[in-house]
């Protein structure tokens, strides 16, 4: 089981849609990790950016107040009744001093204001806070955020103030967040998946006509539809069937004309052969004559099932099996139906009674009696056409179905026959998407499948 998965995985990476899918996957899945680092970095800038706010509003209010009424609000900031706000403590220094909220005061001051600012302890700011707060029991409550801010006033004196604000949390990153990451993983997958399928659709549906085109001789054209480049690709292969078509079409014609045309000149040498006084002579020319009007008449069915142009529609193959089994019978032909399959199977109909007689004609004229059977398998309808006869080594099993090879028998001179009835069993088989194959019986014989798609 784990190394039927692990085929799977590969075949899948190898096709077009695993390819599209890893790539749009990863690239999506890096596109919004990357996308929520801009966030995460804009996100902390702001955050920054409104602290250093806080502190220059209250920076500049202070200042307008000192500017007004420099005594009173040096009373009050003693006392500390301006809220958040007070006197800061002699000898701090701002070791690590803001330079972005130095640069914003010193727009608002001036350059002669030479402001200082930084962040500190808050215990530099408030000596005595740890004693009120735990005499309050506020022990555990969050520390405010302290700054220091020292600037030369209008009036020429320097001023240093100590700020106090509510302490900013700093909001906690998501880029690394579990949560996060399964969210963009699982969402780029599903739209990997979805675009995977819409690209590789129309190739497909490419690649099923094109399987249809090599196994029958008359497949179906593919519907032009899609996106223009798919349209274009699309109507290339029907334009493609129809001239391979047309080549078949103008071979098998030349074949029918030349058959055709020979039989009247056979019709007049069997009227002379008629005149030849030598018996034994006569009798000879004339089975040679035979012959050669059997290959004139199967050339010209050979012909005529290769250019067949017949309607699809479902059939019952059981009841054709019967039908044809009791026909024979009635001739005198030793042919049993056996077995069916139920169901019906969308084939061309008369091709396929063709290609069943081929195989039964052959069946008894080679292996003395025919039996036939229908099984499914796997999706697919096999119809079994077996006879008793001899055989065929199994290293010309396939070089039978060529045009005029003939296997050999018990009987002098071979197997009699022009060869070329299983040529076109295959030629209609194709017709309908249809495959046929020989195999010798394990107890004798041979067997004759047609295996078509339920």
């Amino acid at each position: 089981m784990i190394a039927r998965g692990v085929d799977r995985v590969r075949a899948f990476s190898r096709s077009m849609a695993g390819q599209i899918f890893v790539i749009l996957t990863l690239g999506m899945s890096t596109a919004a990790i990357i996308a929520l680092l801009v966030a995460e970095q804009t996100r902390r800038h702001d955050f920054e950016r409104v602290r250093r706010q806080r502190v220059v509003a209250s920076a500049v209010d202070i200042a307008d107040r000192f500017h007004r009424d420099p005594r009173r609000i040096e009373k009050m900031m003693a006392t500390h009744a301006i809220m958040g706000a007070g006197p800061a403590p002699d000898g701090v220094a701002l070791s690590d001093p803001d330079s972005a909220v130095q640069a914003i005061l010193t727009e608002r001051f001036g350059m002669g204001a030479q402001p200082e600012a930084g962040q500190v302890p808050v215990g530099l700011c408030f000596p005595n806070r740890f004693d009120r707060e735990k005499a309050a029991g506020l022990v555990g409550a969050p520390r405010p955020d302290c700054w220091v801010v020292r600037f030369t006033d209008r009036h020429g004196q320097r001023r240093a103030m100590a700020l106090t604000f509510p302490r900013m949390v700093k909001p906690s990153s998501t880029l690394f967040n579990p949560l996060y990451l399964i969210v963009i993983v699982a969402a780029s997958a599903g739209l990997a998946i979805l675009v995977a399928r819409f690209v590789s659709k129309p190739l497909r549906r490419l690649e099923r006509a094109a399987e249809a085109f090599s196994v029958s001789l008359d497949p179906e054209e593919i519907p032009e539809s899609g996106p223009e480049e798919v349209r274009a690709a699309l109507s290339t292969f029907n334009l493609m069937q129809r001239r391979a078509r047309a080549g078949f079409a103008e071979r098998t014609q030349l074949l029918a004309a030349i058959s055709h045309d020979l039989q009247t000149p056979l019709t007049r040498l069997r009227l002379r052969l008629e005149l030849v006084e030598n018996v034994e002579l006569r009798s000879r020319l004339i089975q040679d004559h035979e012959a050669m009007q059997r290959l004139v008449r199967e050339g010209l069915d050979l012909a005529s099932s290769t250019e067949a142009r017949e309607e699809w529609s479902a059939l019952d193959i059981d009841s054709l099996l019967a039908s044809m089994a009791e026909d024979a019978e009635e001739l005198g032909a030793p042919v049993r139906f056996l077995s069916g399959c139920g169901g019906t199977v969308r084939v061309k109909p008369n091709a396929l009674t063709r290609c069943i007689a081929n195989l039964v004609d052959n069946a008894v004229r080679y292996g003395g009696s025919a039996d036939m059977s229908c099984a499914r398998v796997g999706g697919r309808m096999l119809i079994h056409v077996r006879d008793h006869g001899p055989g065929i080594p199994v290293d010309q099993l396939d070089q039978m179905f060529e045009p005029f090879t003939r296997g050999v028998s018990s009987q002098p001179g071979g197997r009699h026959g022009t060869g070329i009835g299983l040529t076109i069993a295959r030629a209609l088989a194709l017709s309908f998407e249809a495959s046929v194959r020989l195999r010798n019986a394990e107890d004798g014989g041979l067997i004759a499948t047609i295996d078509i798609k339920a």
